[in-house]
């Protein structure tokens, strides 16, 4: 089953029908109260992540199930320039974006994209991500194994980014989320199993 498509922007609009089409997928497919609950969550912090992105990014919205592993979609075409994204960071005292803290802001940033190069604020870790940016996949799975790794050799920055994963409601609720960069479009998908 696939919700209906609901067209969203990093402004607002319509964020309120996404977290309807979670509630109705709950209704339909006779969820209990946790599992409902985990998807409208998982939903919820989709929208506040979208929210996040610098500057005026229009998306799509969707959930779709396969036998009990339901499927978040957010899909959007996130061209910028490198002078519009320096333009809009200007106004914060410290000329960066600061909501990339965190696994859904790390996550944001692949959202967050000057001139085709998405912006990964120490997100890319190698062997999960493809040497191209124009093609580009990334796994939260993948990810968490690649910080376990680098926790046992301790290495630079490995033990705050295990501390933000483990603050993550994400990193708790969901099973995977895998983002897929493709000219220019961005689609991340958060995979739940119930």
């Amino acid at each position: 089953m696939k919700t209906d498509v609901i067209k969203i922007t990093s402004s607002g609009n319509n964020m309120e029908l996404a977290l309807a089409q979670a509630d109705k997928m709950a209704v339909y497919k006779e969820l209990g109260n946790k599992q409902a609950l985990s998807l409208r969550l998982l939903t919820e912090e989709t929208m506040a992540m979208l929210r996040a992105v610098a500057g005026d990014v229009n998306g799509e919205f969707w959930i779709e199930d396969n036998d009990g592993v339901y499927e978040l979609h957010l899909k959007a075409d996130v061209q910028m320039s490198r002078e519009k994204r320096k333009q809009l960071l200007s106004a914060a005292t410290t000329g960066r974006n600061e909501a990339s803290r965190g696994l859904m802001g790390k996550i944001r940033s692949f959202f967050d994209v000057a001139d085709g190069e998405p912006v990964f604020m120490g997100l890319y870790t190698p062997g999960t991500a493809s040497e191209s940016y124009d093609s580009l996949t990334w796994s939260m799975e993948s990810y968490r194994e690649w910080l376990r790794q680098y926790m046992e050799e301790t290495r630079e920055g490995a033990a705050e980014a295990w501390d933000e994963m483990e603050k993550s409601v994400v990193a708790h609720v969901a099973d995977d989320v895998k983002v897929y960069i493709y000219n220019g479009i961005v689609e991340m998908t958060i995979i739940k199993k119930m």
